[in-house]
């Protein structure tokens, strides 16, 4: 996980019932369906305009940005000039994944404030957090110090016309002093300022359950990171219909989520062929979810 340091249910009846509910039915419907291109990687430094036409073919319609930095941008790319090749190919960045160390860290707003603006050029309706480095949460202290700064974050986004959204791993589920940095990051962080993206994978991955999540903290989680177990590697990703996790009823508990966007993403290298890999995940997610 080093390279993100750098840029960082109910079932049965239940299940039935919002899957059949007209709130699921309108949200699904819309067949959106998104791509956090942390997952082409190696393809979009080399050619971004390229790398998102190809995107944009394979069925997506929505992405979720990482990657940027003051000094570079986008690979190169101012986010007016990113937002034209977006508009040019159908596809809206309603969110991103920027790195807030130095203010998570240390308080120093010129990260903060320069990825509020680089979000609001792009138009996104969320900025997201989406790596904590491990010095930083070792323990409670630490975690209630993210969570204040979070909060603090969230207001600056709010008065920009952003939310504030956290994303997880699976470090966040390892107990100190028997509460979870996740419990702690729900339960200190305004709920009506932060929202959380949560990653499927990592959740199951940590040995949780996402549909106990949903019961528990309803309404919290606005996007989810869709990406599958390898049937072989349980420490490798493959494509969404692939491996061993069962989306369908965790896709009927949208309501309960509050998921409102999701992105597919793959985190290690396994696809001989990137593009190829990103179809299969969304021809499987149209055909099979939505």
């Amino acid at each position: 996980m080093i390279t993100r340091r750098n840029f960082i249910i109910n079932t049965g009846l239940a299940a039935t019932a919002v899957l059949a509910s007209p709130s699921f039915a309108f949200s699904m419907n819309k067949k959106e369906i998104g791509l956090q291109l942390y997952t082409l990687r190696e393809e979009l430094p080399k050619d971004v305009k390229a790398t998102l036409e190809k995107v944009a073919k394979a069925g997506f319609t929505t992405v979720e940005t990482y990657g940027f930095s003051i000094k570079d941008q986008f690979w190169g790319l101012t986010p007016k000039e990113l937002k034209k090749i977006l508009d040019d190919n159908g596809l809206k960045a309603v969110s991103g994944h920027y790195n807030l160390g130095s203010f998570l860290y240390d308080g120093n707003t010129e990260e903060l404030v320069a990825s509020i603006e680089a979000a609001k050029n792009l138009k996104s309706e969320f900025l997201t957090i989406p790596w904590v480095d491990e010095p930083f949460r070792r323990n409670i202290k630490d975690y209630k110090k993210i969570a204040a700064r979070v909060n603090e974050a969230a207001v600056m986004c709010k008065k920009e016309g952003l939310k504030l959204a956290y994303h997880n791993h699976d470090f966040e589920f390892q107990k100190h002093d028997g509460a979870t940095g996740f419990e702690i990051l729900l339960n200190e962080t305004d709920k009506d300022l932060v929202y959380f993206e949560l990653d499927l994978y990592w959740v199951i991955h940590s040995g949780n359950d996402p549909l106990k999540l949903f019961k528990e903290n309803p309404g919290r989680f606005k996007m989810w990171h869709v990406k599958d177990k390898d049937k072989n590697n349980n420490d490798l990703n493959t494509e969404v219909g692939n491996g061993t996790i069962d989306f369908k009823p965790l896709f009927a508990a949208v309501k309960q989520s509050g998921m409102v966007h999701f992105f597919v993403e793959q985190e290690n290298n396994f696809a001989v062929n990137s593009f190829d890999s990103i179809k299969k995940s969304c021809d499987f997610i149209s055909e099979k979810l939505l």
